[in-house]
C-alpha cells in the first residue's frame, strides 16, 4: 500500500457492478485501493454486499481492499471477508457489545495477517476510540450517517479528524461527501486517507476527479 503523500481509496458501492473489472481498471494505477462498503440492512438500513463480492472484487483488481462492515455482529462474519480477500477490514465501534469484544475482532483480523480498523459514527464521540487506537492501522471517520452514498459532507467530522491525529500515528481516513473542496478541508484536519465514492464514479473524467483529490494532499 503506497502513501503517495496520502491515499485515495474510491468506493465501489458507487462503481458498476455490471461490468466491474472494466470499470475499474481505467482508473487503478491512480488509486491507492478500492474501499467496499457492506452493510447487512441491520447495523444500518440499506444492504450490499457479501464476501462472495469481495472475492470477485479481489480477482479483478492488483490492489488491496479496504472493507468497510456497516454490519452487526462483525466478529462474527469477519472470518469470511478475510478469506475473501480482504487487506483491511474495518468494523463500527457502535456495533460491538464491550471492549473485549472488540479487542476480540482485532485480534481475529491480526490472526490473518491483516490490518484491523475501527470507524465511528458522527454521533459517536471519538474517546470511544482511545483504548484500542494502539491496536489498530486504521480509524475511519464518517463524516455522513452510514448506509447511503451520495450524502453532503458534515463538517463537525473535521473536529474527530483534528482530535484523532494527534493520537493516532497510522491510517486515518475519512468517507462521505468527500469531493475536491472537502478533500481539502478533511486533509487539513488530519486525514491522510480519502475514501469517495459517487464524485469519482459519476464524474465525466475521473481521471482529473481523482487528480482534484490528490491535490488535496500537496499543501500539508
Amino acid at each position: 500500500m503506497s502513501n503517495r503523500g496520502g491515499m485515495i481509496a474510491p468506493s465501489l458501492l458507487s462503481a458498476d457492478f455490471s461490468c466491474i473489472r472494466e470499470d475499474i481498471r481505467p482508473i487503478e494505477p491512480l488509486v491507492d485501493m478500492w474501499h467496499i462498503d457492506v452493510m447487512d440492512g441491520r447495523f444500518v438500513r440499506n444492504i450490499t454486499m457479501g464476501p462472495f463480492i469481495v472475492e470477485a472484487v479481489k480477482k479483478a483488481t492488483n490492489l488491496p481492499l479496504d472493507v468497510h462492515l456497516m454490519i452487526a455482529e462483525p466478529v462474527k462474519y469477519a472470518e469470511p471477508f478475510l478469506l475473501a480477500g480482504a487487506d483491511i477490514l474495518t468494523a463500527h465501534i457502535e456495533a460491538f457489545s464491550s471492549g473485549d469484544e472488540v479487542l476480540y475482532f482485532i485480534d481475529e483480523v491480526k490472526r490473518f495477517g491483516k490490518k484491523a480498523g475501527l470507524s465511528i459514527k458522527p454521533g459517536t464521540d471519538v474517546s470511544d476510540l482511545y483504548d484500542f487506537l494502539g491496536e489498530i492501522d486504521l480509524v475511519l471517520v464518517m463524516s455522513v450517517e452510514p448506509g447511503f452514498g451520495g450524502q453532503s459532507f458534515m463538517s463537525e467530522s473535521l473536529t474527530k479528524l483534528k482530535n484523532l491525529a494527534e493520537r493516532f500515528g497510522s491510517i486515518l481516513s475519512v468517507d462521505g461527501g468527500i469531493n475536491d473542496k472537502t478533500a481539502k478541508d478533511a486533509v487539513s484536519a488530519g486525514a491522510n486517507m480519502l475514501v469517495a465514492g459517487s464524485y469519482i464514479f459519476s464524474s465525466e473524467n475521473r481521471e482529473a476527479a481523482i487528480g482534484a483529490l490528490r491535490d488535496a494532499f500537496k499543501d500539508v
